[in-house]
Parts: C-alpha cells; sequence; structure tokens
C-alpha cells in the first residue's frame, strides 16, 4: 500500500512562516516539533503525517508550482470555515471561498509564500 506520508512547501522568510503556520494550526493535530537551520517541521497525529517548510537547499528564491496544493482534510464544514479564515486573518490570500465542491465542502488559500492550501470536510 502506497501513501502520501509529508508535503514541503518552500518558504523565502522562515521566521514568518513558522509564525504562519504555528497560527493555522494552533487548533489542530499539527504541532510544530522541529526546526533546523533551514525546514520547520509540523507532526499530525499519526506518526506518517507530516508538514514542513523550507529554505530550498540550493539556496536559491522559493517559488511556487502553478497547480501545486496540498490539501488538509479537517472534518467538519465548520473547520474550513475556521481554517480558511484564519489562514486570511494572517496575512494568507483567498483562492475559493468554503462551499460546497462536488462532494466535498472545501475553501482556498494561498499562504504567505503564494502556496495553494485546500481545507476540506
Amino acid at each position: 500500500m502506497m501513501k502520501m506520508n509529508y508535503c514541503v512547501f518552500g518558504t523565502n522568510d522562515m521566521n514568518a512562516a513558522i509564525k504562519f503556520y504555528n497560527a493555522l494550526f494552533e487548533k489542530t493535530a499539527y504541532n510544530h516539533v522541529l526546526t533546523t537551520d533551514r525546514m520547520a517541521f509540523w507532526q499530525g497525529d499519526d506518526e506518517e503525517s507530516a508538514f514542513a517548510v523550507a529554505v530550498p537547499f540550493n539556496t536559491e528564491e522559493a517559488t511556487n508550482g502553478n497547480g501545486t496544493m496540498v490539501g488538509f482534510s479537517v472534518g467538519s464544514n465548520e473547520e474550513v470555515i475556521r481554517m480558511h479564515k484564519t489562514a486570511i486573518d494572517l496575512g494568507g490570500m483567498c483562492e475559493g471561498r468554503p462551499e460546497q465542491r462536488g462532494p466535498r465542502f472545501s475553501a482556498y488559500v494561498r499562504d504567505l509564500d503564494n502556496n495553494k492550501i485546500a481545507f476540506c470536510e
């Protein structure tokens, strides 16, 4: 069986990214567990579920991929709405307000480095 176990977003401002994600993940199962000289890691309840931000290894500017996105299943419509609002309040940009899209209630934002995030019920 194969499943995704982590996601890494590039950042150009590690301190701002840590502050953004610590606040965004504050009421979730993701906890900030480690910061190195170029990466910060958050761990979910499942030890195989991790998220990180990193200064690119080649030290060039971090850029986001067109069409690249990470999705977080957050458990309820209310939590989708809360996470979307929190991200916007933290300086993120709306990429799709919370609403029913096909079979899932979801919302989309961009973080401070323009990486795209989806929150789904």
